[in-house]
């Protein structure tokens, strides 16, 4: 029977291969989390791998496989949310805590999810219905920016941790969208019906229940933003003609924005590799879109 002694310290190469095949169904559990580990440091190669044996036609080693492959994905997290990228089942909450994970893979979504119940729960005590629209969202905005304290990092906007929805729950600052992103689960949890608005160069809440519409702007604490205000906010990316199209965007194209500000962050402070790896889940959100559109 093969041994993690015969796998090479290399890549995925036909011995290497041939050596994680005879190990699937070892009966150790210490050779079992030890493959976990290795086919986790491989990433997308090994989780390839593990799917080709899952449509293999060994179906009990298929079993084995399927087991190895979920193990391995959540030992993965970057593996894990480009497995969320394909699936093209795309959840806010769901994208946004995986995110996370990328960078702090400790974190687990119970954390992160009773963080935002405990707002959500002090914003229910103070919203009394009938109450309209606008008037939810100014209760959200006396619980999250005044009473909780949240705002934008004006001073260190590049910092990566802006981006991760942990990391703005503990500091209570961050960028346009993530605070957008906050903002938009919280009011999920009190029945505010409010959309994401991808505005060109500064990230918006959006809301469509009444007869005219009105945005929030979450990184100045919430401000109310009224349609013909739109234009000063685009910093010069839109005109006129174009105010109308502003339309609420897709989970998907939220979570690639977050994605690419990441990108970019990060390179700005000289991490390249990260700044490669979340330009590479920019790529796989693109990629996931192109395919479904030429089906």
């Amino acid at each position: 029977m093969a041994t993690l002694q015969d796998v090479p310290p290399i890549d995925l190469t036909t011995e290497r291969r041939d050596a994680f095949r005879g190990l699937l169904d070892d009966p150790s559990p210490v050779v079992q989390k030890a493959l976990v580990h290795e086919l986790s440091k491989i990433g997308p190669a090994a989780c390839a791998f593990l799917e080709e044996i899952v449509s293999g036609s060994n179906r009990m080693l298929a079993l084995h496989a399927k087991r190895i492959l979920k193990e391995v994905e959540n030992a993965n997290p970057s593996e894990e949310f480009r497995k969320f990228i394909r699936s093209q089942n795309y959840e806010l909450e769901t994208g946004a805590i995986m995110l996370c994970r990328v960078a702090y893979p400790e974190v687990t979504p119970a954390e992160i999810c009773t963080q935002i119940d405990s707002i959500a729960d002090r914003c229910r005590e103070l919203i009394a219905n009938p109450i309209s629209p606008r008037e939810r969202c100014v209760m959200i905005n006396r619980v999250l920016f005044h009473e909780f304290g949240f705002r934008g990092n004006a001073e260190d906007y590049e910092n990566p941790d802006n981006s991760f929805l942990n990391r703005v729950l503990e500091t209570k600052k961050g960028l346009p969208i993530s605070l957008s992103i906050l903002y938009l689960l919280v009011a999920q949890r009190v029945g505010a019906d409010l959309d994401p608005i991808a505005y060109p160069g500064h990230f918006l809440v959006g809301s469509f229940e009444e007869d005219l519409p009105f945005y929030i702007d979450a990184f100045k604490r919430g401000r109310f933003i009224a349609p013909g205000q739109l234009l000063d906010y685009s910093s010069g990316y839109l005109s006129v003609s174009q105010l109308g199209n502003l339309a609420p965007s897709p989970i998907r194209e939220v979570l690639t924005r977050c994605c690419q500000n990441l990108a970019n962050h990060y390179g700005a402070i000289g991490q390249e590799s990260q700044s490669k790896l979340f330009a590479s889940f920019v790529h796989d959100f693109q990629t996931a879109h192109s395919a479904s559109h030429s089906k």
